[in-house]
């Protein structure tokens, strides 16, 4: 259905691929995995035809469509959610356009004379819209919308008013919806919360053509995938499994490899010893000219490519009181809608809760309290007196001075720490070599948000607030960072939709319902067994 056939590309002075081979079968689910950097964007552009490779080609079979999902999502305005979704399934959209316009000029009075022409073409266009079943495109928008998080009001607003992350939503949707015979998903599910996560999990599973996708949450591509396409050094190699079998088929393989090269090593060190020891010697001529031979034709063993992974050890937090944060019956209002009335909810030392809860639950606005970034109407906020608080949301990204580098902005927040430590604070959260001189004001979204993380970390604190701590973070970088806190002995109250993040540091569950909050004992595991539930009202 897809393939490509020995493809060689260079972007400037860096060769992303070298005779790299791969096919892509129909009803094929693929996860395309490597490091940042690595060629995974110009391969799907490649896919749809948006750049060339320098050698090979890429084959797509004739007929095939394709519907490509990237994070570019470009200009989005002047229409309803719902229009610009269904603008991407094609000739259905320019119709349903058509009919729109068609029934704006029949109420307009002064076109009465063209009216005969009007009603005319009106039935055409209906007709020719019904033939498309574009009466159940609609509904079907409304469907993946709703599956995605939004609420009838979004769906029917102006799509220009959305911030970037439900812009995201929609571009996601125009590619849902057109149902094409091959998916690209370039990181479909950041800015999903976890109930829209599910949700598209279970329609990726049940949708019948190809998939080939990238995305940093290693559960929801364990649920899809069945064959890995991995990008490193050039190559493209294929494993057949899951994300979990490529990681330890990958593993082994690194193994195997480590130990063939070290063996061929040990045989290249003797034979050369030999060649040194007799070369000057007549009567070992021949021997040493056959064995030198012998060396020119051994094809080398390369030692397995090592993917780097810095870790990154926290500094022992100040030990905190035994009551991190306490709230006494705690009310929130924005305009006529009541988020809490009468909330307690208290946080210990040592415990790690999640919050979860469907959108507008209150997810957010609770961290928010508890950090004293909003005010409760009523009752009270108090954190302990020995509490020393980190506290990571999105907006803590602004702050950034876009005019100074990432090195230079560790040093603002720490000018005592030396510039070794410091360096090696960025590397771990993917600022490598020349990455730490990047002005403030060119990086990434995720870059701003690993360089806040890097910043709220190096000097611990004893009670850590994380709302969505894990967007824009790769798997290598979100393992690093699980890894870490798992070590980490202060309290924690954090929200992700990565349920190997909430699995791996969870032990306490605050869910908010319509019907109040329930607290539950262990964390998310314990949560997904006790409730039968993956999210709040979503069945697993």
């Amino acid at each position: 259905m897809i393939r490509l056939e020995n493809i060689g590309k260079q972007n400037g002075k860096q060769i992303v691929f070298i005779e790299a081979s791969a096919t892509i079968q129909r009803g094929e689910k693929v996860g395309l995995v490597g490091p940042n950097g690595a060629g995974k964007t110009t391969l799907f552009r490649m896919i749809t035809g948006e750049e060339q490779p320098d050698e090979g080609q890429v084959a797509v079979d004739r007929g095939v469509r394709i519907g490509y999902f990237s994070q570019d999502v470009g200009d989005m305005a002047g229409r309803s959610a719902v229009a610009e979704v269904m603008d991407g399934v094609g000739p259905v959209s320019a119709l349903a356009a058509e009919m729109a316009e068609l029934e704006a000029a029949m109420a307009d009075p002064d076109r009465a004379d063209e009216m005969d022409e009007i009603i005319t073409r009106y039935g055409e266009v209906q007709h020719a819209f019904d033939e498309l079943d574009g009466y159940a495109l609609d509904g079907r928008a409304r469907e993946v919308l709703d599956g995605l998080g939004f609420s009838q009001e979004m769906m029917s607003g102006d799509v220009g008013a959305l911030s970037g992350g439900w812009k995201m939503r929609v571009a996601l949707a125009k590619i849902l919806l057109m149902r094409p015979d091959a998916m690209l998903l370039d990181e479909p599910s950041n800015h999903l919360d976890l109930e829209s996560l599910i949700w598209l999990e279970t329609f990726l599973k049940g949708y019948d053509g190809a998939i080939l996708m990238t995305s940093h949450d290693r559960e929801f591509m364990n649920r899809i995938v069945g064959k890995i396409v991995e990008i490193d050094g050039g190559a493209l190699t294929t494993y057949s499994g899951d994300y979990e079998f490529y990681r330890q088929q990958r593993a082994l393989a690194d193994v195997q490899q480590q130990a063939q090269f070290e063996r061929q090593q040990a045989m290249l060190a003797k034979e050369i010893a030999f060649i040194e020891r007799f070369k000057a010697r007549a009567s070992h001529a021949a021997q040493v000219q056959s064995r030198v031979k012998k060396l020119d034709k051994i094809d080398k063993v390369e030692p397995p490519k090592r993917q780097q992974t810095v870790r990154f050890e926290f500094q022992p937090a100040p030990r905190s009181g035994e009551d991190v944060a306490t709230l006494k019956g705690v009310a929130k209002r924005y305009g006529s809608r009541t988020i809490y009335d009468g909330l307690d909810f208290q946080v210990r030392r040592r415990e790690r809760w999640c919050v979860m809860g469907v959108n507008g639950a209150g997810k957010s606005t609770l961290l928010k309290l508890v950090a004293g970034a909003s005010e409760p109407d009523d009752g009270t906020v108090a954190r302990g007196p020995s509490v020393k608080m980190g506290y990571f949301a999105q907006h803590a990204m602004e702050v950034l001075d876009g005019d100074r580098t990432v090195l230079e902005s560790l040093e603002d927040s720490f000018p005592q720490a030396g510039q070794a430590p410091l360096r090696a604070l960025a590397g771990c959260f993917g600022f490598t070599g020349d990455e730490v001189e990047k002005k403030c004001r060119v990086l990434s979204g995720g870059e701003k948000a690993r360089l806040v993380m890097a910043k709220m970390l190096f000097d611990p604190p004893n009670f850590l607030v994380l709302d969505e701590p894990t967007n824009h973070l790769d798997i290598a970088t979100k393992q690093m960072l699980i890894e870490a806190l798992s070590k980490y002995e202060g309290a924690m109250l954090f929200v992700s939709h990565d349920r190997h993040f909430l699995a791996a540091l969870s032990n306490r569950v605050l869910e908010l319902t319509p019907d109040g909050m329930h607290a539950y004992g262990g964390g998310y595991t314990e949560y997904v067994a006790s409730t039968g539930q993956e999210a709040p009202g979503l069945r697993s």
